[in-house]
């Protein structure tokens, strides 16, 4: 072999050997490269997933929370239908006591709502018509003794049940709805302590 092959060869070898040390240093990056991904690429996956269950988590808590509260909001409608359908049944029974039990109670109503004026009481037709015996008279010492005079219309009113007090041009409304109805919370609230403690 002449020098000058001898010369080749060796360069040939040095640039074979540079070659491969370079190869295998870029190879040694790439393998770096790809690991480094496949790590970046697992904790991403590792996050998304995480992230995941978090949202999973919360809308299903958002849908334990939404039936929750339309459960309460049914057992708050279906509370309040018992409330009022016992006051109505009460408010009926009131309207159909007997006319003793019944007038008795307009005199209670009367001790609470007589002015110490004259006035005049009035009833609805049905009440006109069952009014007891002496009770005009009853009426007259109870408006007496709060310092009034009060007769009776005999002229029937529209309502239900109850009575209507005048004094001059002002009326006060003693009906059995009109009292229910001021008194509607305060009812609602012991019925609801009745049925539901």
């Amino acid at each position: 072999m002449s020098g000058l092959d001898k010369i080749n060869s060796h360069i040939l070898e040095e640039a074979n050997q540079t070659a491969a040390a370079k190869l295998a240093e870029a190879r040694e990056k790439a393998e770096r490269i790809v690991a480094e991904a496949g790590e970046k690429a697992q904790a991403e996956a590792e996050r998304s997933r995480q992230i995941s269950e978090r949202d999973i988590k919360n809308y299903m808590d958002r849908v334990a929370s939404s039936c929750d509260m339309q459960k309460k909001r049914a057992i708050l409608a279906a509370k309040q239908e018992m409330i009022s359908e016992v006051l109505n049944q009460a408010y009926a029974r009131v309207i159909g006591l007997p006319d003793d039990a019944y007038f008795s109670m307009i005199k209670k109503l009367l001790e609470a709502y007589v002015q110490p004026e004259k006035g005049v009481i009035c009833f609805s037709e049905t009440d006109l018509k069952r009014i007891p015996q002496g009770f005009e008279a009853e009426i007259a010492e109870i408006a007496q003794s709060k310092g009034g005079s009060l007769s009776i219309s005999d002229k029937g009113k529209v309502m239900d049940g109850g009575c209507i007090l005048v004094y001059g041009g002002i009326e006060e409304n003693c009906t059995i709805r009109a009292i229910f109805d001021a008194r509607r919370d305060e009812l609602s609230d012991m019925v609801q302590e009745m049925l539901f403690g």
